[in-house]
């Protein structure tokens, strides 16, 4: 009986002691939650490299005669490029295409180009610019820039399209239409 008397006041000087410690315990940092980041909804990071595929088209002024009737036929072929965005909205990228056509080079032109894109949300509209080197046909340097848009559902793949003007030095200058996809890392 005697144990349980002196068990009582024990326990309250321990409950005591233990509540006067917890109100000068100060709790560690807790983790807070990262903040949101600067470039929207992270579809389009800094840093960004990212290979393409496309679909083109082909078109020069010759193929239309004086009256806008239609002599040629559209040329088609297919591009593959890839891009690296320093920062979100400025990069480089170099494309190479060829013509559906019997040709003695495998690739017709490549293109290196500076490109500034504007993300809001899930679409990014860029503009670029450049200079290349023709392989087929007469070899020449080729120069020029377009326009285009990408969107972009989840981080790593969007869908895009661009039409760029391409002036050249021996030739009728021409223009180009791609449409496509592109995967980014």
């Amino acid at each position: 009986m005697r144990i349980k008397k002196g068990l009582l006041p024990l326990i309250l000087l321990c409950g005591f002691a233990y509540s006067a410690n917890a109100q000068n315990y100060t709790a560690p940092e807790q983790a807070q939650p990262t903040p949101p980041d600067d470039y929207g909804n992270g579809l389009y990071h800094p840093s960004e490299f990212s290979v393409e595929g496309a679909a083109i088209g082909i078109l020069h002024e010759y193929d239309f005669n004086s009256n806008g009737l239609h002599r040629k036929n559209y040329r088609f072929g297919g591009d593959a490029g890839a891009n690296f965005f320093f920062t979100q909205y400025i990069g480089i990228g170099a494309d190479a295409y060829a013509l559906a056509q019997h040709s003695r080079s495998f690739v017709d032109t490549a293109t290196g180009n500076l490109i500034v894109r504007f993300p809001i949300g899930m679409v990014a509209p860029y503009i670029f610019g450049g200079a290349g080197y023709q392989f087929e046909g007469i070899d020449q340097i080729v120069g020029g820039g377009g326009v285009g848009l990408e969107i972009r559902l989840v981080p790593h793949f969007g869908i895009f399209a661009d039409a760029r003007y391409l002036a050249a030095v021996k030739t009728p200058d021409f223009g180009m239409a791609r449409a496509g996809v592109r995967l980014s890392f």
